[in-house]
Parts: structure tokens; sequence; C-alpha cells
């Protein structure tokens, strides 16, 4: 089975200010020769890690990976003054312009496919080619699944255990209620609320329940930027209009496309993967057997690196 690249050094970081007091953490891999890619991660609120690096080859590609507002090592931490998806979006054509590039592949995963797909709607001029693993859409009938009646029922134990830091008679609308205590000024209680949602979506994300990854999104600081940011968007619908995404697929018309994701992806089913594979001619969908919905599936690894891989054959001087 194809693995990952091995592991690569930054050979340049930067500190860009977007404006409302952040400021965003973003490297540079590979070659800067290359055929440049972005990597936005998922969350919203997650950040990048070394292993992001890791799908594509550094002889072939220009890796520009960025922290996203409010998370990693872009500050203000967990902050989410001024912090939609249009600010984002604005972001990512600040980056480019910042770092001289014209045009660049788009590779995103989870939020980041959300992010990817918004991005390129407004700016399809800008876009090279697009790389998406477990397509999201942020849609209600996403949300209703994973945050009140879906997910639950195949995981009732893990369920009860995210429902626990909300009153009862708040546990009808979950992303109101943690929203609240993520807001709040309580900080005993909004930790013990960061903490449970970030638990819920770690122990969901593999196909069996990873213990490393569970400690890890569980970590204090990476699961205040996870639980506040993530229900930050989602309480308001990432700030998309209904169906914005597969409404306005036809911006993306003639852009190379391949979507990969698990076949029992339980955070985002596969519904949406396949909702926009039949809205998007052209775009090819790769459906991972024997897979959840992380990254670090090895059969999604393996998808995801013959992925870019193909895309850099394909658009090799054409950047």
């Amino acid at each position: 089975m194809r693995g990952l690249y091995p592991d690569i050094r930054p050979y340049a970081r930067h500190r860009l200010a977007v404006g409302e007091g952040h400021e965003l953490y973003v490297e540079e891999c590979g070659t800067p020769e290359g055929l440049p890619v972005v990597f936005l991660h998922g969350g919203p609120g997650a950040g990048i890690e070394p292993a992001h690096r890791r799908f594509f080859d550094p002889n072939a590609y220009r890796i520009v990976l960025l922290d996203q507002r409010g998370a990693g090592r872009s500050t203000p931490h967990a902050s989410l003054e001024a912090n939609t998806t249009w600010h984002l979006v604005t972001d990512l054509e600040r980056l480019r312009e910042h770092l001289g590039i014209e045009r660049w592949v788009v590779f995103g995963g989870s939020w980041g496919s959300t992010l990817a797909l918004a991005y390129a709607q407004r700016h399809p001029e800008r876009v090279l080619g697009m790389i998406l693993r477990g397509i999201f859409l942020c849609t209600p009938r996403e949300l209703d699944w994973f945050y009140r009646d879906g997910a639950s029922r195949l995981f009732p134990d893990r369920w009860e255990d995210f429902l626990r830091p909300l009153p009862e008679a708040e546990r009808g609308d979950p992303l109101r209620a943690y929203h609240r205590l993520l807001t709040g000024t309580n900080e005993v209680a909004r930790m013990a609320a960061a903490k449970a949602w970030a638990q819920w979506e770690a122990a969901l994300c593999t196909l069996r329940a990873d213990e490393g990854l569970i400690q890890h999104l569980t970590e204090p600081r990476m699961a205040l930027a996870l639980a506040r940011i993530e229900c930050h968007y989602f309480v308001h619908g990432a700030f998309l209009e209904p169906d914005q995404l597969l409404r306005d697929v036809g911006r993306l018309r003639g852009i190379p496309a391949v979507l990969v994701h698990g076949r029992y992806d339980v955070i985002c089913p596969l519904e949406a993967a396949w909702r926009l594979h039949r809205a998007w001619p052209g775009s090819e969908l790769r459906i991972v057997e024997a897979a959840g919905h992380s990254a670090a599936e090895p059969g999604i690894a393996q998808a995801l690196v013959e992925a870019t891989d193909a895309m850099a054959r394909s658009l090799q001087g054409i950047s």
C-alpha cells in the first residue's frame, strides 16, 4: 500500500497579519519552484500538523500550509471575533498574493473541503485543481446527523458522554447549549464543554477509535480552539446560504477535481460527497472501503497521495 511521503521540514515560515487583530501562521515546504498547493485543515479550529506536509511529493510541489483564524499557532488563539467563512476566503487571497502565486491547487479535508469549495466558487480563476476529502457541505441535514439525531444512534455510549456537560433542559438542541457554554465566562464549564465536544468528534473520526487521536484532540489548548470555533461556525450554518455550495458548483466547471471519501464516515456521511459529485460534471469520486473519516485511515491516505501524484503529473508546467 502506498504510504505518505517522508517527513519534511518547512523551508520558510511566515506570520501574516490579515486584519481585525488576526495574524496567521503559514509555512512552506517542498520546492519553491514546484506546483503550488494550499492545504486547508479541518475543524474549523483544528490547525495544521507535520503529517499534513506528507500528502505531497516534495520534489513536485510548493506546499503552503496555514493555521486558519484562531487555530494552531495563529493568534489570537480560539478567537471568534471577525472569524467567518468569508474572512477565511479573503485570508486565502491575501496569502496567495503575499506569496506571489498566480494559481494553485486547493487541497482540503472535512471542514477544509467546505472552505475549499467556498474559496474556489468565489475565485475559480485562481484554482488549478482540487483534491477534497471527507466532503462536508455544512447543511442542516449534516449538522443534525452529527449533533442531534443520527450518529447518536450508532454510538449511544459516546453520545451520553457528549450530552453530560449540558443541563437536561437544553439537551434537545446541543449546538445552542454548547455555544452558550463555550462562549460563557465560567472557565471550568467552558473547558469541560470543550473536552466533551472534542472527545465526541475524535472518537468517531476513525473506523476504530484511536486513543492517540482522542488524547491529541482533547488536549486543553487544542480542544478549546476546536470546540469554540466549530460550534461558532455550526450555529451560524458556516455563514453560507442554504445549499450554497451545491447551488454554485457550476462556477467550478472545468476545474479538475478528485473527491475522496470513506464508505463508513460517520462524521460526514458519504451522501454529501455523492451529491457534490453528481452536481459537478468532471469530478472524480473515490469511495474508500473499510474507512471512516480521518485522512490517517490507510486507504484514505493512499487515495490522497495517489491523487496528488496524478494532479502533479497532469498540471506540470501549467501553473
